[in-house]
């Protein structure tokens, strides 16, 4: 079973979490909250897990499809519910970026693989409430 230690290193709320094989991340409040901008919102850092997973499925469909991806970016932004707390996810819209010689069909389907199968964490923001939509884009190789 996967263990996150977490421990308070600056200030009030700058924390780092680490896991069993020593990779460690940055967290913190918004400065509007007690913050000083040590680290990544814990909130925020819930769409960069959503990016990771999905990248990673992507990048593997597409590997098995003989596609050549030669870069790969995303972009993830999301709205989060108002008035609520716990305040919830509740829009979040990634783009892909793939670049390098890539049918455009194929990389549609990696993607809906991706969030709407496989992309553990985009299950568990929807099953939060989360609507997620996604846009493809094929780009030569850079």
């Amino acid at each position: 079973m996967p263990t996150i230690n977490l421990e308070r290193v600056h200030g009030d709320f700058g924390f780092a979490a680490s896991d069993e094989n020593g990779h460690t991340i940055k967290m913190d409040s918004s400065p509007e909250s007690g913050g000083q901008n040590f680290g990544v919102r814990p909130m925020q850092m819930l769409l960069m897990g959503l990016g990771g997973c999905s990248a990673i499925d992507v990048i593997a469909i597409l590997k098995k499809q003989r596609q050549d991806v030669k870069d790969y970016k995303m972009v993830i932004s999301g709205g989060r519910e108002t008035g609520k707390e716990p305040s919830l996810w509740k829009d979040v819209t990634i783009e892909f970026h793939l670049y390098g010689d890539i049918d455009p069909d194929k990389a549609s389907r990696a993607v809906d693989l991706s969030v709407n199968k496989y992309c553990s964490v985009a299950a568990t923001l929807e099953k939060a409430g989360a609507e997620i939509k996604t846009q493809v884009f094929v780009h030569p190789a850079q």
